[in-house]
């Protein structure tokens, strides 16, 4: 398959990419779609069929690159609501989710349990840093480019420039969880928040490429400079 098109069954990219479930909430989408096609369920639920099928082919096939004609068809105020919704999973959910995990955790370990909770919060703070920044500087110029925001004000290397250190962060408390806590310490606790943190890494890293494939781009069209 080279990419989705709006003919596709909705289940279809669900069996092909089962990490797409993801981002049905923050299309404002539900399960129960039975056999409909792509373009049935966008158009019920008032979703732009062509930012979800780009979304979704970002997300899904590693050598797809939007074209140029295709950044230009973005709808600047649609991909907002997808990445700040993105943003709310993230810190509101799946991290609440691991974080519970984790004092769980450390309330076993002693003292390294304290660092393992001490490593969690400043990586829990600076991806909502991350985040905060993205809102306040990007979003708003794109979501309206009347805001009233110079173009020149904004930076696109604001955008990529923590992705990388999240992600080490992320792998090192990993590694703490699973090679430098004692053995005794609630193992089965450990390998389940493990595979948590394995799929928000994931998921994380899709995202940054969603940034990287069509949010980039879309600042670099906007600012009238060359891709």
């Amino acid at each position: 398959m080279n990419k989705f098109t709006e003919k596709n069954r909705f289940i279809e990219l669900l069996n092909y990419n089962p990490q797409l479930i993801l981002m049905l909430p923050r299309f404002g989408m539900k399960l129960g779609f039975g056999e409909k096609r792509v373009g049935e369920i966008c158009k019920m639920n008032d979703v732009p069929v062509f930012m979800f099928l780009l979304l979704c082919n970002v997300y899904s096939f590693d050598d797809y690159m939007p074209s140029d004609e295709e950044i230009k068809e973005i709808e600047g105020k649609t991909l907002v609501d997808y990445l700040v919704a993105s943003h709310d999973y993230y810190l509101n959910h799946r991290l609440k989710h691991i974080e519970k995990h984790i004092v769980k955790i450390a309330n076993e370990a002693g003292k390294i349990g304290n660092v393992l909770l001490q490593f969690f919060k400043e990586y829990e703070g600076e991806v909502a840093s991350h985040f905060k920044t993205e809102e306040e500087k990007i979003f708003p110029f794109i979501a309206n480019e009347k805001s009233g925001i110079n173009p020149d004000e904004l930076d696109i290397r604001t955008v990529s420039k923590s992705h990388d250190n999240m992600g080490d962060k992320l792998s090192d408390l990993t590694n703490i969880i699973i090679k430098y806590l004692p053995s005794e310490i609630m193992p089965n606790e450990r390998i389940g928040v493990w595979f948590d943190i394995i799929q928000l890494s994931k998921d994380l890293d899709k995202h940054a490429i969603v940034e990287e494939k069509i949010l980039m781009p879309y600042i670099k069209w906007i600012k009238g400079l060359d891709s």
